[in-house]
């Protein structure tokens, strides 16, 4: 018994049927493909959002320090007038008159004289550059706003001896114990207390190390890209070149800080942790980086640019320089930001040539030494202290900052030099 043949009105349907349920399918791939990548997008974002809240919240804090409000009457109480203070070495002046002791006095007879602990080390100093800036000052009382001890802050913050917490309490009470905003924390340098901390030695030495890795690494690096694909001859010589650029890129930093402390430190013994040393190190790790990203660049101009250039006569140098390099400068700039940042926040190469020396003062050259600021917040994240820990919060924040503002001149140099075609 044979089957009866299929009509070709039933072929059809059975054909819309299987389309229909294999574009069902394709569209439910397709959805299914779409909220995962929307559910990624959410996440990295989600993510993104936790640390900065986190980073902004913890930083608040370490953007603070405790301080102890009390009135100073200095009128006849050093021997010293206000022509001394716009003499030479004035803090010297102040120092000789003892300052310090009137200081401390002041404190003793406001705050109690149990307050024999309660101001932090050369805290005196605040009120002496006041009388600098006003020698006026030295007829009158003047009312101050100083650090107060570690000690004292700790109890503040509900830790160390229970008299301190007690004394705490009673100051706080009273309106003299205080948590305020420490403008000087962005002016002043390393310490050894939390109370005296700063950040602004850190910073200058980051900017300036980041300065001589600018401008050792972007010359040669997009001199060397441009090299490679406008001139080089295609042979074993040149592979093996793009084979090792490749390599080096991906090679981990502490090698170029063993490379740096090798070469550089071997031939500059007396430049040890200075930002020179610093931002040549890592000007052989950021190259690499602008090489491959200027070969990109400079790969993703049309051929029709220098064809164009060549047939109404331009030399091969007016080619490069007047029509390829200004159409890859956006991709050569963006790729150099992005190898700026990644040497911001290194850390290993540094102190493999001994950036990590105790600086109590800003640098003042590129040969001084310095600090940086990854640098900065490993040594105090290794502090026992917790105010050291809400500093280093802080100094995340300012690290967090000034990688914002390099991104965000990556992009304005970007669309400032795009050019369309």
């Amino acid at each position: 018994m044979t089957s009866a043949t299929p009509s070709f009105e039933e072929v059809q349907a059975r054909r819309r049927a299987m389309m229909e349920r294999g574009l069902a399918s394709r569209r439910k791939a397709d959805r299914r493909f779409r909220w995962l990548g929307f559910f990624a997008v959410a996440f990295s974002a989600l993510m993104l959002l936790l640390l900065l809240v986190n980073m902004s919240s913890a930083g608040i804090a370490g953007f603070q320090r405790s301080e102890v409000r009390f009135d100073v009457p200095l009128a006849g109480a050093m021997q010293i007038d206000a022509e001394r203070l716009t003499q030479p070495d004035p803090m010297g002046g102040l120092e000789l008159a003892g300052l310090e002791k009137v200081v401390d006095s002041a404190a003793r007879t406001a705050l109690g004289p149990e307050a024999d602990d309660i101001l932090a080390n050369g805290a005196w100093r605040e009120v002496a550059d006041k009388l600098i800036e006003n020698p006026g000052l030295l007829t009158g009382t003047i009312k101050v706003s100083l650090p107060a001890s570690d000690a004292l802050a700790r109890a503040m913050r509900g830790d160390g001896d229970p008299a301190q917490q007690a004394l705490a309490t009673k100051l706080k009470a009273e309106g003299k114990l205080v948590r305020q905003f420490d403008k000087g924390f962005l002016t002043r340098s390393d310490a050894t207390s939390p109370q005296s901390v700063g950040i602004w030695g850190a910073l200058k030495g980051s900017m300036l190390t980041m300065f001589v890795t600018l401008i050792l690494a972007f010359p040669v690096g997009v001199l060397s890209a441009l090299y490679l694909e406008e001139y080089a001859p295609k042979n074993r010589w040149t592979d093996w070149i793009e084979i090792s650029i490749n390599n080096l890129a991906a090679v981990p930093s502490i090698i170029f800080g063993l490379l740096g402390l090798a070469v550089f430190l071997a031939l500059f013994p007396h430049y040890r942790s200075a930002p020179l040393i610093g931002g040549m190190t890592l000007a052989l790790m950021t190259m690499p980086v602008i090489v491959i990203s200027g070969r990109n660049a400079i790969k993703a101009v049309p051929p029709s640019i220098r064809d164009a250039a060549l047939a109404i006569g331009a030399s091969k140098v007016q080619v490069v320089f007047n029509h390829v390099l200004p159409l890859a400068l956006p991709g050569i700039l963006t790729g150099t930001i992005i190898g700026m940042a990644r040497a911001l926040g290194e850390t290993a190469p540094l102190l493999m040539i001994g950036m990590r020396a105790f600086v109590a003062s800003p640098p003042s050259g590129f040969t001084a030494p310095s600090s940086v600021l990854p640098v900065q917040i490993f040594l105090w994240s290794d502090e026992i202290d917790r105010g050291f820990v809400e500093r280093t919060s802080a100094a995340i924040v300012v690290l967090l900052v000034f990688l914002l503002l390099m991104n965000g001149l990556a992009i304005y140099l970007r669309n400032r030099f795009e050019q369309r075609w």
